[in-house]
């Protein structure tokens, strides 16, 4: 239940993995009553917190996808290499069991005019460019940044927050 986990291309979670305490966050939802749009309650509750502050400033942010479950990620990561290709889907997607996605504390948030969404030009739009300068505010960080594919393993995702808890439970 911890929020510092880690999970990644060499670390996996337990195909039966489920977090406890998903809800759906109160805000916008690219598909309302889908699985994929819940999160952990302290995820859901920081993602309510981070885009009521980014709306008063003219910015509207909303989920396009949290929680993702084993099958799921099966789903997801099978249709990109039937695009892409094994080796270019393992730059782009988790395989299952190795998806941030699926301990619920991923968002991948985008606009609410859908602009960019989940394309690397999120970046450069102004919600993108709020969520780099602020999402530390509230706990999130961008998990997948430019420049730092050898590091993190997948490409540049500027859409994709990962809540590590904020700074009162850090001191």
């Amino acid at each position: 239940g911890s929020l510092w986990f880690i999970v990644n291309k060499q670390r996996a979670l337990p195909a039966n993995y489920v977090p406890a305490g998903l809800r759906q966050p109160a805000i916008r939802l690219r598909a309302s009553g889908s699985s994929e749009m819940l999160l952990r309650d302290e995820t859901a509750t920081a993602v309510e917190q981070m885009t009521a502050a980014a709306a008063k400033q003219g910015i509207n942010l909303m989920l396009v996808s949290g929680y993702r479950s084993y099958g799921l990620q099966q789903s997801v990561y099978g249709g990109n290499v039937a695009r892409e290709g094994q080796a270019g889907a393992d730059q782009t997607s988790a395989r299952p069991g190795h998806s941030e996605h699926q301990t619920g504390l991923a968002a991948d948030l985008g606009s609410t005019n859908r602009f960019c969404e989940l394309e690397t030009c999120f970046g450069q739009t102004p919600e993108g460019r709020w969520l780099v300068a602020h999402a530390h505010e509230f706990g999130f960080v961008v998990r997948y940044p430019d420049g730092k594919q050898a590091i993190v393993g997948y490409t540049y995702e500027p859409w994709h927050m990962r809540y590590a808890g904020d700074r009162k439970s850090v001191v």
